[in-house]
């Protein structure tokens, strides 16, 4: 984000300006140590033929930010260890605060490249689970998220030369609901892993989803890191000054009082939880066959393997040792054949559901009736006795995991692409169905991490959250507790329960306020059984929908226009 600003800040920057005797003036024509460097940033080339005065200067501003870098590393990775499954929430607000101080009155490239050494070490250890596939998409999709994390240090950098530095803290976190913002939504519709909100699904700042969903915590979490740097700094120049003086010391007190005010109010945000009627319900993990890319193993293998457990549930129905449930559900790609195309699939689902005598939501990959080629990933309310009815088919496949961009090109490139044989087709509407006495919403796998699929979910009349999720590819990598870690604020922000179904783990059943009441281990066959709530009252969250962090974003791009008016302004004058 170059401008005038940032060559007057760099020159300023780059260290003191030579002494000259006294009275003493410096002809225009005459030349000066350096000039031959200016020559060649400036295109020209010296003799030789080379331009060893870009290289020097490249040089310097190497060693000039390689302790900065380094630090920018440190605090992206700690940031990486906020999230599950380590799950050190506290490391965010350090984080924050760590690369507030490192971009703080720095030029805009010197910003960018700050965030690039915080983001991209960040996004590595976050995103390791997609080794799995392979390194090299752990790294590709690492640089292009840290793309976003370039701007917002580029726009931290600017912002920290506005006037009035109390306010410093604020344009800061704004920026960083505007970096969260874009990255949720592009490219491909966007991939919101990673969000500060994600890592504090366990914190202070929780309760606060009730009001504005994962932006206001994100906000708020930033906010407060932002002002723990705003207090770090001035404590600092009150050391340079000399001593502790009391009024020096108010803006540094004042930052974090404020922090502490901002950590606290959540503690003062009701959670909605009273239910207004309940339904008990089973959730069956039938496992899989192995672990990674080919988890499915041998056809009907993970269908026979919910079946089975669906049948000893019955049995233990029968048995009196469970209480009969209201509805069961199955995973997402529990039936790994077609029922419609495989009498076979078909036969084995419905003995399961007449079995247990009522109806079962299962997860299944369905032809595309009119493009060959195209599947559905649906959720399909099965019942004893009229069969297959309502569906839901995922509005929101993953690329590059579900269906391939440019797959005629990019196949012939990438041949690892292939093995994505076909494309999924998207659903056009919302996951609301009526599961024997209940009206849920489904969201199946990433779909979670999308706050506005929930949110419409829920507003269309979900009294509960299913979430049907296959990670049978990433298990024991870290990838399912961060998943678990989304079910956690999903609930809080819709004041629902949230009833997860793994084929292979973490199954889980997270309450309205967070709580994980049951969960599974991974690569294990298990049943849970719960008596959940239902609930019809909507949050603040749910009403306002996204207008909060549409604000919160857009006063981070104005605080930015702001600064770089006022830098041109200061140029002119």
């Amino acid at each position: 984000m170059p401008s005038g600003s940032d060559t007057t800040a760099e020159a300023a920057s780059s260290g003191p300006a030579e002494e000259r005797p006294a009275g003493s003036r410096t002809s225009a024509a005459a030349p000066r140590p350096g000039d031959e460097g200016d020559a060649a940033a400036k295109g020209a080339t010296p003799p030789g033929g080379d331009r060893p005065g870009r290289l020097r200067r490249l040089g310097r501003l190497a060693r000039r930010e390689a302790g900065r870098s380094a630090l920018a590393a440190v605090a992206g990775l700690a940031l990486g260890f906020a999230f599950p499954p380590f799950g050190l929430w506290p490391l965010s607000l350090l984080s924050v605060a760590a690369l507030s101080l490192l971009t703080h009155g720095r030029t805009a490239r010197q910003g960018a490249w700050t965030g690039f050494a915080f983001g991209l070490p960040f996004f590595l250890l976050l995103l390791k689970w997609l080794s799995v596939i392979g390194w090299d998409a752990v790294i590709g999709l690492s640089v292009i998220e840290s793309l976003f994390v370039v701007l917002m240090g580029a726009g931290f950098a600017l912002v920290s030369r506005l006037p009035v530095p109390s306010l410093w803290p604020l344009w800061t976190a704004c920026l960083w609901v505007t970096e969260e913002w874009a990255r949720d939504r592009v490219p491909f519709g966007g991939f919101p892993w990673g969000r500060l909100a994600f890592a504090n699904t366990g914190s202070p700042f929780t309760p606060l989803a009730a009001l504005g969903g994962a932006p206001l915590v994100t906000f708020c979490t930033a906010l407060t890191g932002g002002l723990l740097a705003s207090a770090a700094l001035a404590g600092w120049r009150l050391r340079a000054d000399g001593g502790l003086r009391v009024r020096g010391a108010l803006p540094a007190a004042g930052a974090v009082v404020v922090a502490a005010a901002v950590t606290a109010a959540g503690y003062a945000v009701p959670i909605p939880t009273k239910a207004d009627d309940s339904v008990d319900v089973a959730v069956v993990q039938g496992n899989v066959q192995q672990a990674g890319m080919d988890f499915l193993g041998r056809p009907m293998k993970i269908l026979n393997n919910h079946v089975n457990a669906t049948l000893d549930l019955a049995k233990d129905v029968k048995a009196g040792r469970i209480k009969k449930p209201d509805l069961v559900i199955w995973p997402e790609n529990s039936s790994d054949l077609d029922p419609f195309q495989y009498r076979e699939a078909y036969a084995r689902i419905d003995e399961a559901v007449k079995a247990i005598g009522v109806p079962v939501l299962v997860g299944a990959l369905v032809d595309h009736p009119r493009k060959p080629g195209y599947v559905f990933n649906e959720g399909i309310v099965w019942d004893p006795k009229d069969g297959p009815g309502a569906s839901y088919t995922k509005q929101h496949p993953v690329p590059f995991g579900e269906y391939v961009p440019f797959r005629k090109e990019l196949s012939k490139i990438i041949t690892r692409l292939q093995r994505v044989p076909r494309d999924f087709y998207p659903g056009d509407h919302t996951g609301l169905m009526k599961v024997g006495p209940a009206k849920l919403g489904d969201v199946i796998c990433f779909e979670v991490a999308y706050d506005e699929i929930v949110r419409d979910t829920v507003n269309a009349g979900a009294r509960a959250l299913v979430v049907q999720t296959n990670n049978a590819t990433y298990g024991r990598t870290g990838q399912p507790e961060q998943q678990l870690a989304m079910y956690r604020l999903r609930a809080v922000e819709h004041g629902r329960p949230v009833i997860s179904a793994a084929t292979s783990g973490i199954s889980a059943v997270v309450a309205p306020d967070g709580t994980i009441e049951q969960r599974t281990k991974e690569f294990t066959q298990d049943v849970l059984t719960a008596r959940i709530p239902l609930r019809d009252g909507t949050t603040l969250a749910d009403r306002v929908g996204a207008t909060p962090e549409w604000v919160l974003a857009m006063v981070g791009v104005l605080s930015c226009a702001a600064a770089i008016m006022i830098g041109r302004r200061g140029r002119t004058d």
